[in-house]
């Protein structure tokens, strides 16, 4: 006999619940028949409207089929710095001999584990005569890059088959498997550093896309040094849909040819439409996205040059972040003690008497993931006490005109995609 499986929900206060719980039978429930089915067999009511068109898209793991999770260092604030010269002075003195292994414990406040202790990573950090190729940056959170020391004996889980891909002229896409938040999915965003593990979410595990692997020191793949990250099935089956033939390395023209360059615009693109983030809510929740395809070729050249914007924007690229939109107060000691906004003014105060001034409510409201960016960015160096520095403060105010153009940029990708589900 097959199972029937039936589904009720109660919202409210606790008080509340409590009351209905003690007051109603299970048989007076309103209960309604759910029908899980593959692939994920839910056991919760979900409008699955939309579930056909969105299970004909190229789920982005079938696309870039070398992937990983991102690094846990497992021992952030001692392989991680805000400051590249603190960073090495730090890890020269746990290489050297001139503290014993508790005095660099207590200092660092490092705790052994079972399988990670002082003793044998200083060993192993003698004994390594290239050890000064570990130092590297990392996409810690939204637009903060950070120093990192990238060593082996150094962090919990290193991810290198995926994450040595990034320390090459290189970038990927970042996004989780599923999310954390309820409301429209904006998890995601671009890489060409090695990425932690909660770059983008705030509560579940990111997962990283190279868009090219490289081969190892004396290999050679394909004649050459690199090669695209894109399944042979995926590329047969856009190549042909588009009408476009398939070049392995940088852009192509657009109308006769197309490369991994120009996929990964595209995608970039149609992930930040506001109407697929809405349409597909339901699915993204639980799931990696997934790639629509069209047979368009005007279309997929004016997207994937609109992805190419904020690829760039989002990598620091772009020459627009040069046109800055705000203004900063310089008399102070611009150390951040507390982050504040004014929508009035729209100033965004790190102390009682510095802000940055210019900061419109969407941009400072707008999130990444699980981080409103503007906020957050602010928030961490408050928690360390960080005095900014003239390229922290010229940092700041490009990611405000990053977000502003980001904003801008979902607009007009929507306006390009003429109907859904796109074709």
């Amino acid at each position: 006999m097959t199972a029937r499986i039936f589904y009720a929900d109660l919202w409210g206060l606790r008080q509340g619940k409590y009351h209905t719980l003690l007051e109603t039978a299970v048989n007076d429930t309103e209960w309604a028949e759910l029908m899980p089915h593959s692939p994920d067999y839910l056991f919760v009511n979900r409008d699955e409207t939309d579930l056909d068109e969105y299970m004909n898209g190229w789920k982005v793991t079938e696309v870039f089929p070398v992937n990983s999770v991102g690094i846990v260092t497992a021992r952030d604030e001692f392989v991680l710095d805000f400051d590249k010269v603190k960073l090495r002075d730090r890890i020269e003195e746990f290489r050297g001999d001139g503290l014993s292994d508790d005095d660099i414990r207590n200092k660092n406040e490092l705790k052994d584990t079972k399988v990670w202790n002082v003793t044998s990573a200083r060993k192993a950090l003698r004994n390594d005569e290239d050890y000064e190729q570990a130092f590297a940056t990392c996409l810690y959170r939204p637009f903060d890059i950070r120093p990192l020391f990238y060593h082996k004996d150094m962090l919990e889980r290193p991810r290198p088959e995926v994450m040595h891909q990034l320390q090459h002229t290189n970038f990927a896409l970042v996004c989780p498997k599923r999310v954390e938040t309820v409301g429209t999915w904006q998890h995601l965003l671009c890489s060409r550093n090695i990425v932690d593990h909660v770059a983008v979410s705030l509560k579940t595990i990111d997962s990283t896309f190279p868009l090219y692997l490289y081969a190892k020191e004396g290999e050679m793949q394909f004649g050459k040094g690199r090669c695209p990250n894109l399944s042979l099935d995926f590329i047969k089956v856009f190549s042909e849909k588009l009408g476009l033939k398939f070049v392995d390395d940088g852009k192509g023209d657009l109308k006769e040819t197309s490369g991994p360059e120009d996929i990964f615009n595209y995608a970039y693109a149609v992930f930040h439409s506001p109407t697929y983030r809405a349409r597909y809510a339901e699915f993204l929740k639980i799931d990696f996205p997934r790639l629509p395809l069209t047979s368009n070729k005007e279309l997929f050249k004016a997207l994937a040059e609109k992805g190419a914007e904020l690829v760039a924007l989002h990598l620091m690229g772009s020459l627009r972040l040069n046109k800055l939109i705000t203004s900063y107060s310089e008399k102070g000691e611009h150390t951040v003690e507390k982050v504040s906004y004014d929508e009035k003014t729209k100033r965004v105060y790190i102390n009682k008497t510095q802000y940055f001034d210019g900061v419109t409510p969407e941009v400072w409201n707008f999130h990444i993931g699980g981080y409103q960016v503007c906020e957050k960015w602010l928030k961490d160096r408050q928690k360390a006490h960080r005095k900014l520095s003239i390229d922290d403060i010229g940092h700041y105010q490009k990611i405000v005109v990053a977000l502003k153009e980001t904003i801008r940029l979902m607009t007009e990708i929507d306006e390009l995609i003429p109907s859904w589900p796109v074709n």
